[in-house]
């Protein structure tokens, strides 16, 4: 493979001036890349840009902005097929921002630098039948995000796949009114993470051979809190893949095993799920103070947060207004995995009946936790985490709310 893709560079370095789009390289790469990037930069409002079928390299991100009603379609996955394996310039491998009712669809983008589809302050956009992936084992050196709609309003992804990202593979950060449903995501730390937005819904997905499957976050220091969010319908299993995130990351500090997992998070709904076999916890759900509890020196990025946590009056670490109903716990492993804390701690504390669903217990002085969890039969676990697991329970009691009508939250 390395030798391809040096006669592709050297191809590159040689080709004629007379025809500088379009290289043939064997019978398998072309380059478009310069009559691409013209036709998006070009484009004006209503353009459809059709990709053709085949593979197709780049050596520098391609970059959408301030387009309107702009849509880009390739045939298909697997049959255009957009890598970045040699870019040399640029961090993203396909970046819009500043859009109104931008669709992407139809194609498969692999090894960006960083994230392989960043869009930010758009307005409506659609990402349908997309493939986003590194290929190759999952390393820490993989793009953050196979996905990653930040900053913006009427997000749609669909009927996408992710693979191999070293943060999340379908990402929503600081956007509202959010549908992510019918996508696949494997091999990623985080396959779907929602983090400081407003009005999300999460249904459908397969969320399978991650270090977590399905993640609700609000972080301090960014541009709004989130709040919102229904997870529902999606089949979550077998999420124990090994956590290679960079090191100080947030994400870095998800247990390999982990279902669902909510934190600093508020007016949440998790029902009708099938949550399978996720060998550390189903349902996780946990403050920022243990996250900040779980930092350390080194972790510079993760420190970093943890200052904006400090400085963020308005931010709320502790999660509340957590609705739990009708899904499906399984878990065939008699113990959970041994290569991480939360894991050490439930194999000691619940032997042979690891928790679906467990609260690190922490709250503020004197405020209520509002936690409904109807589900009948459901192993619950109250960690006393403030308290060093001192008053650690498994009595659902105050949080049971089985036979009792809840308002749902939209």
């Amino acid at each position: 493979m390395k030798t391809t893709y040096l006669i592709f560079a050297l191809a590159m370095a040689l080709i004629s001036c007379d025809n500088p789009s379009v290289l043939e390289l064997g019978e398998k790469w072309q380059s478009i890349e310069r009559d691409l990037q013209t036709q998006l930069i070009t484009a004006g409002d209503s353009a459809v840009i059709e990709l053709p079928e085949g593979h197709f390299m780049f050596t520098k991100s391609l970059l959408v902005d301030g387009n309107k009603y702009l849509t880009i379609k390739g045939q298909g996955i697997d049959k255009t097929i957009l890598s970045f394996e040699m870019q040399e310039e640029g961090a993203e491998g396909l970046k819009i921002a500043n859009g109104v009712s931008i669709i992407i669809e139809n194609f498969t983008i692999e090894n960006a630098k960083g994230d392989n589809i960043k869009v930010t302050d758009t307005r409506g956009i659609t990402i349908r039948n997309v493939k986003s992936q590194w290929t190759g084992t999952p390393e820490e050196s993989n793009g953050a995000y196979a996905f990653y709609p930040v900053l913006s309003s009427n997000v749609l992804v669909e009927n996408c796949i992710a693979i191999g990202a070293s943060d999340a593979g379908i990402y929503v950060g600081q956007s509202g009114s959010v549908i992510i449903r019918n996508n696949e995501a494997y091999y990623n730390v985080a396959g779907i993470e929602s983090e400081n937005s407003r009005w999300v819904e999460i249904y459908g997905n397969h969320a399978h051979d991650n270090t977590g499957g399905i993640l609700v976050f609000d972080l301090p220091g960014l541009t709004q809190y989130g709040h919102t969010t229904r997870v529902f319908s999606n089949n979550i299993h077998e999420n124990n893949f090994r956590n290679f995130a960079p090191k100080g990351n947030v994400v870095a500090t998800v247990p390999p095993g982990t279902g669902v997992m909510l934190l600093a998070t508020r007016n949440i709904e998790i029902f009708d799920n099938l949550i399978a076999d996720n060998r550390t916890i189903g349902t996780a759900i946990a403050s920022y103070d243990l996250v900040e509890a779980m930092a350390t020196t080194e972790e510079s990025q993760l420190n970093e947060n943890i200052e904006k946590s400090k400085k963020d009056v308005g931010y709320d670490p502790y999660p509340n207004d957590v609705y739990i109903h009708n899904n499906v716990y399984k878990n065939s492993f008699w113990f959970p995995t041994w290569k991480n804390d939360f894991g050490l701690l439930f194999t000691m504390k619940f032997p042979f009946a690891t928790p679906d669903i467990a609260w690190d217990g922490i709250s503020p002085d004197g405020s209520d936790f509002a936690l409904c969890v109807e589900q009948e039969d459901v192993k619950f676990a109250n960690l006393d985490a403030a308290n060093d697991f001192e008053n650690l329970t498994t009595d659902l009691g105050q949080f049971s709310c089985v036979g009792n009508f809840v308002d749902p939250i939209f």
